[in-house]
């Protein structure tokens, strides 16, 4: 197979106006991915594959996004809906290029797998001008029916006219196929819009082979694989047997999942050995949790880094550019954003750390924040190895706190602290009797004793 050249065309110029959404239906979310992003990784890839996605003519959010997740991808614009052959003919460029297999696909079909797109060219090797994808439908109510004679494809009819025999038949058309690229044009040119409807149908295809004497054969798969997104109830169909996989898969490589059904992992996410995963969990994009690693209940978690042993949660939100260094600890209810917090930092308790890099073993005490923006622009907060930062304090960006400093209970620290320094700095207070009465007490440059 690796010998063979293939182009992959991906349909993607659909409205999918039953989602009744602004947003272009193939980049609607399904574990965390685009429709279309699951599509293209599961194309060939790789020396002598091409890519070609076709898109409506305002979809360049389409575009963009097959551009970011496959470089080598060429883009053509469907400009009228007239059917599936004529979308394949807007891509008529790339297809006359003439690799060995042309696949097609639709980008509103997420669970395809890399592994069926590679049985599918299969029979193209041994000389078959046509593969079709079928499946055995639980209901194939509304679906085209896969018409066999002596175990070869004849024909694909649909609902509409199809006999009552016909209609019994459960192997259904899954849309996709695959084409002999040394004939494929010869093919679709021939394909006609002699139907109700004046379109050009890709199922009239297999007809067309058989013609020319030719070959069609099916390939079959599982019912889930190949569902088609156009309704919000398929898209969250389409998530839970996702999620189903995920789950199934990390329980397989090694991960605690003490409550699968209640965990949502991304598609991208990568676990280490050992991690447990508490009940309530969500992971979304962009997420590596390392050996040994605990994430407890209700924690979210985007775009971050989770180091060996480190612990998060529960109810803790890590976003995206946190990374959390070997045997870290973020407890409850705090929020980190854009930080780095080296091995064996401490933030157990209701604190915000964003746009801050903190040194190995520091401590912060509940209630910190680092008051990151301006109201104009963000600023970083440093904070040095093995310093303590005391309940309560704000951490007024810029600054920077010296290792081994310490920060007394409700400070707010507007300067710079050195190494092994100790600060105190608290605002004015309400006394007693409702008169402010200003307490201050600033001690920077002495060393911090020790046991503090």
């Amino acid at each position: 197979m690796t010998a063979r050249s293939s182009l992959t065309v991906v349909l993607a110029a659909g409205e999918g106006t039953r989602m009744r959404s602004g947003l272009p239906k193939v980049l609607h979310p399904v574990a965390g991915q685009s429709l279309l992003a699951h599509v293209l990784h599961a194309a060939p890839q790789g020396p002598g594959t091409a890519l070609a996605v076709v898109v409506g003519p305002d979809h360049a959010a389409v575009e963009a996004e097959a551009k970011k997740l496959r470089p080598d991808a060429s883009t053509f614009v469907q400009r009228e809906r007239l059917g599936t052959a004529h979308a394949v003919l807007a891509a008529r460029e790339a297809i006359a290029r003439g690799a060995d297999d042309l696949l097609i696909a639709f980008g509103d079909t997420p669970l395809i797998s890399a592994e069926t797109f590679a049985r599918m060219r299969a029979p193209l090797a041994k000389g078959a001008a046509l593969a079709v994808l079928g499946f055995r439908a639980a209901d194939p109510t509304g679906y085209g029916r896969l018409l066999i004679e002596n175990g070869k494809l004849v024909a694909i009819r649909e609902q509409a006219d199809a006999s009552t025999e016909e209609r019994r038949i459960t192997l259904c058309n899954a849309g996709v196929m695959a084409f002999d690229g040394r004939r494929a044009l010869q093919i679709l040119y021939r394909i006609g819009n002699a139907n109700s409807k004046g379109e050009y149908y890709l199922v009239d295809a297999v007809t067309i082979v058989r013609d020319m004497g030719l070959e069609a054969v099916v390939i079959e798969t599982g019912e889930d694989e190949v569902r088609g997104i156009n309704t919000r109830a398929q898209l969250a169909e389409a998530e839970n047997v996702m999620q189903t996989k995920l789950r199934k898969a990390a329980l397989d490589a090694g991960v605690t999942l003490i409550a699968p059904e209640t965990v949502y992992l991304s598609a991208d996410t990568k676990f280490g050995r050992d991690v447990v995963i508490e009940p309530f969990v969500v992971i979304g994009p962009g997420v590596a949790i390392d050996d040994g690693a605990v994430i407890h209940s209700f924690s979210h978690i985007v775009q971050a880094q989770i180091g060996k042993k480190a612990s998060v949660g529960p109810y803790a939100r890590i976003r995206p550019g946190t990374s959390l260094g070997d045997g870290a600890r973020i407890g409850n209810f705090v929020e980190t954003k854009a930080a780095t917090l080296e091995a064996g930092v401490k933030v157990n308790h209701l604190s915000y750390i964003g746009d801050a890099h903190v040194g190995a073993n520091s401590n912060i005490g509940a209630g910190t924040i680092t008051c990151n923006y301006d109201g104009f622009s963000k600023h970083k907060t440093t904070i040095g190895a093995g310093a303590f930062i005391g309940t309560n304090s704000s951490l007024v960006a810029p600054v920077k706190i010296g290792s081994g400093a310490y920060i007394g209970s409700g400070s707010v620290i507007t300067k710079d602290v050195p190494d092994d320094a100790m600060a105190v700095e608290r605002s004015p207070q309400t006394n007693r009797e409702g008169g402010a009465t200003r307490y201050r007490e600033l001690k920077t440059g002495g060393k911090r004793k020790e046991g503090k």
